[in-house]
């Protein structure tokens, strides 16, 4: 039975709040899987779960799928489309309310895939980057513009806070495009497959608050300079960030969005006694 038609006999309304627009076919939904490299001993979690047509899908592959889904109203949608699947279970709960150490207690090491609508997209991100300590690789459906984004380059329109707060804990790449006509209801975007494979040894020596707490302070307001941007944010004298900007890249005019992850790196560690 087709997903729309199961939709229709559960009386599911969407949920415009919850960004949901689900997807059918079923050589996409294979080919995510395929993307997230998922073997036959891999644990998944999935955020988002929505009508379960990519948690069948990543069942058929894992050992076990622990689905999180934040509308309840879905129960019935997802008796449907998961019946037969014995290695899926469903937690109708906001993942962002959920105790992650807790998650990781009980899955252990896992590998995270998730169709996410654009409302949630970074949280859920900066969490897992942040916090997760058992999470081996990120695979994630996102708007296309979103998905660039955590792909950048420096220098480029782009690039933003998120790049380097990914790119210092992990490598990121787009393996997939997604046409918005593909989805149901068709959303306003096309969308994009980012894999992020954690590596927590890519910078050992970083320390990670600090390495935040720069990349904020130098892209807190894209017109200004970095060295106007140091200033502001760690309430150091001008005169002292600049020596630090010059010691780093050899120009003082130069913006946040035009440094590198490791060039953040150098900068952090150069700022160490004012963090």
């Amino acid at each position: 039975m087709q997903l729309k038609q199961i939709l229709a006999q559960t009386s599911f309304r969407f949920n415009k709040k919850f960004g949901q627009n689900f997807i059918e076919d079923d050589a996409i939904l294979s080919s995510i899987v395929s993307c997230a490299a998922i073997e036959g001993t891999d644990t998944v979690l999935e955020i988002g779960v929505g009508a379960g047509t990519l948690t069948r899908a990543l069942a058929k592959r894992a050992k076990f799928v622990c689905g999180y889904e934040i509308d309840r109203s879905l129960a019935p949608v997802l008796s449907r489309t998961l019946s037969g699947v014995d290695n899926a279970e469903v937690v109708f709960r906001d993942f962002m309310r959920a105790d992650l150490a807790d998650i990781e207690r009980t899955l252990g090491t896992y590998v995270v895939v998730a169709n996410l609508p654009y409302y949630i997209t970074t949280p859920i991100v900066m969490r897992l980057i942040e916090e997760a300590t058992n999470c081996k690789r990120i695979v994630i459906m996102v708007q296309k513009e979103v998905a660039e984004r955590f792909c950048a380059k420096a220098g480029t329109a782009e690039y933003g806070a998120i790049t380097p707060a990914i790119d210092v804990v992990a490598d990121a790449s787009i393996v997939m495009e997604v046409g918005r006509a593909n989805f149901y209801p068709v959303p306003n975007v096309d969308s994009a497959v980012v894999r992020i494979d954690i590596n927590p040894q890519k910078y050992p020596s970083v320390d990670r608050k600090a390495f935040r707490d720069v990349v904020r302070a130098a892209f807190s307001s894209r017109r200004k300079t970095l060295v106007n941007n140091l200033a502001n944010s760690f309430r150091i004298d001008k005169s002292v960030a600049g020596e630090i900007v010059l010691s780093l890249c050899g120009d003082i005019n130069i913006r946040g969005e035009a440094l590198t992850t490791a060039q953040f790196a150098r900068l952090t560690s150069l700022l160490s006694q004012y963090l």
